[in-house]
């Protein structure tokens, strides 16, 4: 199996960790869809990261189908709960993952890809607010109930909170300032420290197991 994409994306950094975590074995290639567009467009025409390729050479995109699909692999081994409660709750962490993540690249990409004089500052605003909503959220569960720290006890709520906070800090960090999260830093300062994590760090690097 092969996964396509920057780990600079908290999309393929997200599926990068998480196989790790499901004892998946894969190979990485870190090929950006701005900088590697014609190679990219030779795997995936839709050149959408991540990319995902199975063992059959059929294509996978969108890390949460990948994530679907890699939950299949690797049963009965899970990074999500079974029990209904337990279910919803963790649904509910990694929407809130997710939405800081969308809304973190949505502003990434208006204030690098769009020239300023093309900028529009009420859009930005409004985004701006969502994923500051969404990790005041995100804030409030942690310091209500911790997520796991461990690599045994890692679920995808917190492979997808610490994705999307450490991409948020190293993107926008004076959007969202880390001293008024103290939940999240603690929490990020310690899954980073994991060798998952540390084996696909968040950049230009390709994976190393």
């Amino acid at each position: 199996m092969k996964l396509i994409g920057m780990l600079a994306s908290p999309y393929v950094r997200r599926v990068a960790i998480s196989l790790q975590l499901l004892g998946l074995r894969f190979e990485h290639q870190s090929f950006s869809v701005f900088r590697n567009f014609p190679q990219f467009q030779q795997i995936n025409p839709v050149v959408k990261a991540p990319t995902f390729i199975c063992d059959d050479g059929e294509i996978l995109m969108d890390s949460t189908l990948i994530l679907e699909y890699a939950e299949a692999l690797s049963r009965p081994r899970s990074l999500m709960p079974t029990r209904l409660q337990e279910l919803q709750h963790a649904l509910r962490i990694i929407g809130l993952a997710l939405a800081a993540c969308e809304k973190s690249v949505q502003i990434v990409y208006e204030l690098n890809q769009r020239p300023p004089e093309k900028q529009h500052e009420p859009w930005i605003t409004r985004v701006t607010g969502q994923l500051l909503a969404a990790y005041g959220a995100i804030e409030e569960e942690l310091a209500r109930s911790p997520l796991a720290t461990a690599s045994s006890t890692m679920t995808q709520a917190g492979v997808s909170v610490a994705v999307a906070w450490h991409f948020t800090q190293q993107m926008l960090p004076e959007t969202v300032p880390a001293a008024q999260y103290p939940s999240l830093v603690a929490f990020s300062a310690k899954v980073e420290a994991l060798p998952e994590f540390k084996a696909a760090p968040h950049g230009d690097s390709t994976y190393q197991p």
